[in-house]
This record gives C-alpha cells, sequence and structure tokens, in this order.
C-alpha cells in the first residue's frame, strides 16, 4: 500500500508531482522513439528481403558458371588460374546514429581502380564460363557487403526497439500509475490532516470561549 512506503507531506507531494511530470514526458518521448524506430526498421526488412534474393541469385549464377567451367577445364588448371589474384579489397567500418542507434556502415576499396583486375589469369587457356563466374561474384560483392551490413542494423535496431518497449511499459504500467497512486494518497492525507487541525482548532476556541464565559459569570 502506499501509505506503507511513503510519508505523506508536502514537501513528498511536489517531489512525485515533479517525478510525475518527467515519467510523462519521458513516456511520450520513448513512445515516439519506439515508433520511429518500428518504422525505420520495417524500412530496412524490405530492403533485405529484396537484397538477399538479388545476392542468392547472384550467387547462384555464379555457383552455375563455376561449374561450367569445371565441365570444361580441368581442376589445375582452374585452381592455377585463381591461385595468385591481381586484385585486392580493403574494406573501412564506420557508424552511423539513428534514433541512439550507431549502425554500421561498410565501405570498401579495390587496390587498383582496373575492373579487369579481378581476373587473374591469362584468358588463352580458360573459358570464358570461368570469366562469366568471377565476374558474377566481383558484381554481386558490393550487395553481400549492403547485406551484411543492412542485417547487422536490424539485429541492432530490433535489440534497441525491444529495450525502448521495455522502458514504455514499464512507465504506463508501473511508474506512472503508481506516482498517480501516492500522490492521490498524499493529496487525501494532507486534506485529513487539515481538517482534524481545523476540528481542534475549532473545540480549542470553544473551549476558550466557554472558559471566559464562566469567568465573566463568577465575577
Amino acid at each position: 500500500m502506499a501509505g506503507n512506503t511513503i510519508i505523506p507531506t508536502r514537501m513528498e507531494l511536489t517531489r512525485l508531482k515533479k517525478k510525475l511530470v518527467t515519467a510523462v514526458r519521458g513516456h511520450k518521448l520513448l513512445k515516439d522513439k519506439r515508433d520511429e524506430l518500428m518504422r525505420q526498421f520495417l524500412d530496412l526488412v524490405k530492403e533485405n528481403k529484396a537484397l538477399r534474393e538479388k545476392v542468392e541469385q547472384g550467387i547462384h549464377n555464379a555457383n552455375k558458371n563455376f561449374v561450367l567451367a569445371k565441365a570444361v577445364m580441368q581442376d589445375e588448371v582452374i585452381n592455377t588460374a585463381l591461385l595468385a589474384p591481381k586484385q585486392s579489397v580493403s574494406i573501412e567500418v564506420s557508424e552511423k546514429n539513428v534514433m541512439s542507434v550507431n549502425i554500421p556502415v561498410f565501405n570498401y576499396k579495390t587496390r587498383t581502380p582496373d575492373s579487369n583486375d579481378i581476373y587473374s589469369y591469362g584468358f588463352a587457356n580458360t573459358s570464358c564460363d570461368l570469366d562469366d563466374a568471377v565476374k558474377s561474384l566481383a558484381d554481386i560483392f558490393p550487395d553481400m557487403l549492403k547485406l551484411a551490413e543492412i542485417e547487422k542494423s536490424c539485429q541492432l535496431m530490433a535489440s534497441e526497439i525491444e529495450k525502448t518497449r521495455r522502458r514504455v511499459n514499464a512507465l504506463e504500467h508501473v511508474v506512472i500509475p503508481e506516482t498517480q497512486k501516492n500522490i492521490k494518497y498524499i493529496t487525501m492525507k494532507l486534506d485529513e490532516n487539515e481538517r482534524s487541525t481545523q476540528i481542534r482548532l475549532m473545540k480549542v476556541k470553544e473551549m476558550l470561549y466557554k472558559e471566559n464565559i464562566e469567568k465573566k459569570m463568577a465575577e
């Protein structure tokens, strides 16, 4: 019960009223944050679904071309052709803040700008199917990187949505109702004390009045 946990004083009433105002304002801000996070999260989920389908199709095409290449080339020739790549890739990871969530941003840089450097072999002893397979992987790589970025962002945003939802529920169903109940209890107690004080004062006044009358009658 409220009466067993708080002291019904005006100072405590003032403190609880300030706490209630802060809780209500915080509840609104957190609710707005949760709704905006949900909106952005759903947008990311849609983008993730479309991108994943594109990446899976690209990998499927690359695998198909590798199978065709293996059908017309010996394994030793393929392994030798791919043994020493001419091109290399470096990835830079940064962050951007979205509704207090730090989501990753992946950027990549190739060692050389020449797009033909993806082929680490000469074209004389290899089939066009191997060229197509290498080209398919090179084309799908930016989408794979973007997919990894979006999926990690979805995980982080889902975690933040859950934490925000818990805070909203705690404020809505625990903190705010309990504070309102305590304010009501203290207000009732203070009113009750004020009425008791007034009654005591009236009785004292009445006693003093009777005493004065009795003195006058005795004189």
